[in-house]
């Protein structure tokens, strides 16, 4: 099976500035401010957020990672024999080369995700690092359901999705999530997905309010980047990176709060923002062993083995299908 030097366009994944002019108004126009999520990752915000997961007391990917390398034998043997491999929202190529420099018998890596560009650079380093698998890079919104192109759709597959990005998900979207995800990767699938755990508090606050202020750019650079699309006014100084753990939710929650009376302009609309009123810009949700796993259980999957850490702060799971 040829590696492809294209990305398969499976749907459009670039909002048009109309579609994100109608996001953004639609989110400040509700009594209690909202911003999607996924428009962080402008080139600016994805550098930020590899920063990040350079920080001390950003704690997941390096755990994760530790996770990986020490069970990454386990974890491969549970990946089909000549099969795919498709990654959900592929970012780094650094987890995914780890499983598959210990599953020489894996056919196919498919990494899924909206840019482009960073699934060609990312593809064309694996391609060089493992020249017997086919690296087939699938340009798609991997929140909704896809097909694999045809040159893999004979093959079983498994699924890989890790960096905790189940937690960014209310939990009745990771349920669609995973349904979805049931559908693209078949019967009797395994799906690898990497789960953040509840922990002390101290450590969680920590964890998105880092000594050095990257996190607050990061959350701040939204706002950059609807001044920059949309041709709005926000003045940066003017709002405060907020995030804490809500117990009752059990989530991280992310905000940006107006630090003073003021109105911002976007696309001829007027936003009227009170002192101390925030734009909801994030969730993180974090879970106990036994919470992922009932949820992993009401959307079509049971649990087939899980791996932590030695402190419990991170999770692997591998999740058999049960559709």
């Amino acid at each position: 099976m040829p590696a492809l030097a294209r990305a398969v366009r499976v749907a459009d994944p670039h909002p048009s500035s109309e579609t994100f002019a109608t996001d953004v108004l639609a989110g400040l126009t509700t009594e209690r401010k909202s911003l999607p999520a996924k428009y962080f990752y402008d080139e600016a915000g994805s550098r930020l957020f590899d920063r990040i997961t350079q920080l001390p007391e950003y704690y997941p990917t390096r755990t994760e990672l530790g996770i990986l390398n020490q069970h990454a034998a386990e974890i491969a043997a549970l990946l089909p024999e000549r099969g795919a491999l498709v990654e959900f929202g592929s970012g780094s190529k650094t987890k995914a080369a780890i499983l598959l420099d210990a599953a020489p018998h894996v056919a196919a890596y498919l990494p899924v995700d909206i840019s482009s560009e960073v699934l060609q650079e990312e593809a064309a380093a694996l391609r060089q690092e493992f020249p017997k698998i086919s690296v087939i890079p699938v340009e798609a919104d991997f929140c909704q359901a896809f097909d694999v192109p045809p040159e893999v759709a004979a093959l079983p597959r498994a699924g890989f999705f890790p960096g905790s990005t189940i937690g960014n998900f209310e939990p009745h979207e990771a349920c669609t999530f995973l349904r979805n995800a049931g559908r693209t990767l078949g019967p009797d699938a395994i799906f690898i997905v990497g789960v953040d755990l509840v922990k002390d508090r101290a450590i969680l606050n920590a964890a998105y309010n880092d000594a050095a202020g990257v996190t607050a750019k990061f959350n701040l650079n939204v706002l950059a980047r609807i001044n920059g699309e949309l041709g709005a006014n926000f003045n940066l100084k003017c709002f405060e990176h907020h995030a804490f753990f809500n117990r009752e939710r059990s989530r991280i929650e992310m905000h940006l709060a107006s630090i003073k009376r003021q109105k911002v302009r976007i696309r001829g609309e007027t936003i009227d923002f009170r002192p101390g009123e925030t734009i909801h810009t994030e969730n993180s949700y974090k879970y106990t062993l036994k919470s992922f796993a009932a949820l992993a259980r009401g959307s079509g999957w049971a649990v087939h083995a899980v791996w932590t850490d030695a402190e419990k702060y991170f999770a692997v799971y591998a999740l058999k299908s049960r559709q």
